[in-house]
């Protein structure tokens, strides 16, 4: 019975020629929009991971504390909700850390007739810590310690980088669903055209008492391949774009934002995308509705 489904869906789908080749095309297109937009997402998100882990909140103090002191004050803030780690930062430390960072010109802070840098105090957050409002809260926290002179660091920027995803997962989305749409449609046309060309064995199907789920399954699975053979091909595109622009961004990535090497989508997004190509073109090959003969 499976064998025989299948040979009419293949039928089916040759009978209906340049609109099935049309529907599995714009299946093509609006998987591979949706996918494209996931793959710089998934980017996106992994470069908001790797530096939401790397986000310091430092505290600028009035005064270098002693040892004791500075002790004391590194246990007290590691006590606040939202702090995982506190290290003590003093004046010399900070200036052999500008020395460093100036390289061949460190002997311009050599000149200096005093160390004008403070001690601080880096704070790394926790992952709730690390998020806008939590990190609100914690500077606010942090701002009202009597020690502290001023607060400066946090991970605004690193929300924006997630605000840029959630707003590109929003256009791919949009923009895919307007291609899907115009997908199911090519393909409710095509089976339409079919149900059309086979009115006289449908209604013989039916005279000799077939069911309408027997009637119609062949035109289901023909949409189904549609779906499945866009989704296909949309895959081999975007493995395609993917080999040809990869290595040519990644160095460009990594300097921007710090991520090693640009990742292709995972096995499970690659299967979720063929399934969401059969449901596309099923979906489209069960409405399609086809005129009883009289």
């Amino acid at each position: 019975m499976l064998g025989f489904l299948i040979g009419e869906a293949l039928r089916d789908l040759r009978r209906a020629g340049r609109v099935a080749i049309s529907a599995i095309l714009l299946i093509t297109l609006s998987l591979a929009a949706l996918g494209g937009f996931w793959l710089v997402s998934s980017n996106i998100g992994q470069a908001t991971d790797h530096w939401r882990n790397r986000v310091r909140i430092i505290v600028f103090l009035k005064r270098e504390a002693g040892t004791p002191e500075s002790t004391a004050l590194v246990q007290r803030v590691t006590a606040i909700p939202g702090v995982s780690a506190v290290r003590y930062v003093g004046k010399a430390e900070a200036l052999g850390t500008l020395k460093e960072v100036l390289g061949k010109d460190a002997s311009v802070a050599d000149q200096l007739p005093i160390n004008p840098l403070p001690a601080s105090l880096e704070v790394t957050p926790t992952a709730e810590g690390a998020t806008p409002d939590g990190a609100r809260v914690l500077i606010e926290r942090l701002a009202a310690l009597p020690e502290a002179e001023e607060v400066g660091g946090g991970s605004q920027w690193i929300d924006r980088l997630a605000q840029a995803r959630r707003l590109l997962n929003a256009i791919g989305f949009g923009v895919g669903a307007v291609l899907a749409l115009a997908a199911i449609l090519t393909v409710t046309t095509a089976t339409t055209l079919v149900l059309h060309a086979r009115r006289q064995e449908t209604e013989i199907m039916r005279l000799v008492g077939a069911s309408e789920l027997m009637v119609r399954l062949p035109l289901l699975l023909q949409g189904m391949m549609q779906g499945l053979l866009g989704a296909m091909l949309a895959i081999w595109v975007l493995i395609g774009s993917y080999a040809l622009v990869a290595p040519g961004l990644e160095p460009l990535v990594h300097q921007t934002l710090g991520v090693e090497r640009l990742s292709f989508l995972r096995p499970y997004d690659v299967v979720g995308l063929m399934f969401a190509g059969s449901v596309l073109g099923g979906f489209g090959g069960w409405l399609a509705r086809g005129r009883r003969e009289p």
